[in-house]
């Protein structure tokens, strides 16, 4: 069977329904409890074979680094590390979503470069390797070689996958402020007076109970993001105060979303926010689908 040349994927962004930081660990990484789930927010990848043995990446966000820093480079060059071959490759990185803002951009574009590299190259590695591969590029970057939600635990790398259709808008809003994960992991500092509880259970069994989520779903980083950046805050307040049953900043930030039943407060508010801000709409029961095209040589 022909190897396509190319391939091109949607790498979707990713919010955190409830974040806890259970403890900062010997190596200096964080244990973490979160529940990933995907919204209608991607970034386009597009992957292809080349003939010049290097790695080169073009995008649409000038912030962004085309060189061996960008993680999408790093993900074909470990790539080739395991498989003991080296080829040329060209990444075309179409970005939507916004850099420094809680939703896992980066980490979800260099997943789609490992599953890119396995597709156009015969499949040589399993999903078992690939996640070796992608927890040395970043610990949320193994989440999004799998489709789903999933209960992560550990670094975040720790996944339990399972089918999570939530019937909400969900509307996100970006504030166009750079949020530096490594900074919101520095400047945390725990409550001992908050219990942990296990999200997972309470998501699941509460899912049409999204007051009960606001009394008990947290993100440990809210409390430092919003003293730096009070803006952050008063846009949650907004979303609830425009009809959210429940709304929370996703990772380190900067978005913010919300869930709302009614998708007619959904649309206003979205629409009343993005006269200031970036806002994305995700309808009830969103599936993502992830792959939209692959292209063999004398295709």
């Amino acid at each position: 069977m022909q190897q396509p040349t190319s391939t091109s994927l949607r790498a979707y962004a990713k919010i955190n329904l409830g974040l806890q930081i259970v403890r900062k660990r010997e190596d200096g990484y964080h244990d973490i409890e979160t529940i990933f789930h995907r919204v209608n927010l991607f970034d386009i990848v597009e992957v292809e074979r080349s003939d010049t043995g290097n790695i080169s990446i073009q995008t649409t966000h000038p912030e962004i680094p085309v060189d061996k820093n960008n993680l999408c480079y790093k993900a074909a060059n470990l790539f080739y590390s395991e498989i003991g071959q080296r080829h040329g490759l060209h990444i075309t990185i179409d970005k939507n979503i916004p850099v420094g803002a809680g939703l896992g951009g980066g980490s979800s574009n260099a997943a789609a470069v490992l599953h890119a590299c396995n597709i156009l190259f015969g499949y040589p590695l399993s999903e078992q390797a690939l996640s070796k591969i992608a927890l040395q590029i970043g610990s949320d970057v193994p989440y999004f070689l799998q489709n789903g939600s999933a209960y992560a635990t550990g670094r975040g790398e720790i996944l339990e996958y399972f089918d999570l259709e939530l019937p909400y808008w969900i509307v996100l809003v970006y504030p166009r402020i750079h949020i530096d994960t490594k900074w919101a992991y520095q400047s945390f500092t725990p409550n001992h007076t908050l219990k942990n509880i296990n999200l997972k259970s309470l998501v699941r069994e509460n899912i049409l109970q999204p007051r009960i989520w606001t009394n008990a779903l947290r993100n440990d980083f809210e409390p430092v993001v919003f003293r730096e950046q009070p803006v952050i805050m008063r846009i949650k307040e907004t979303l609830i105060k425009s009809g959210a049953d429940f709304a929370l900043m996703s990772g380190s930030g900067s978005s913010v979303f919300g869930l709302y039943q009614d998708g007619t407060y959904a649309k206003e508010i979205a629409e009343s926010l993005s006269e200031m801000y970036d806002v994305w709409i995700t309808p009830p029961f969103f599936l993502p689908e992830p792959i939209l095209s692959e292209r063999k040589a004398d295709a």
